[in-house]
């Protein structure tokens, strides 16, 4: 096994962590917030509201009330989505 090349590939190694790192850290530390019925068949982000199911990806409709996804904080009404309260209501219905 050739010396310098395990140096080298344990020093690319340190730098590509370290550039991970500082990547999920900026995706920290944008604000997101949960908008209803707008997730399209197979794409919602976790459990529906309706109880329905617990897991992500399981919707069956698109653009479903309670159903949900993370967007951008802000961004949800400009999607013509809802707030949980919202979609509360409209899965009473």
């Amino acid at each position: 096994m050739n010396p310098g090349l395990v140096v080298s590939s344990a020093l690319a190694t340190v730098l590509a962590l370290g550039l991970v790192g500082q990547v999920s850290a900026q995706d920290k530390s944008k604000a997101r917030e949960k908008c209803y019925g707008i997730a399209k068949a197979g794409q919602n982000d976790c459990a529906s509201l309706s109880g329905s199911h617990s897991c992500a990806g399981q919707s069956k409709v698109d653009n479903a009330p309670d159903e949900w996804k993370y967007v951008p904080a802000g961004t949800c009404k400009q999607m013509k989505g809802m707030t949980a309260e919202e979609a509360r209501k409209m899965v009473k219905k």
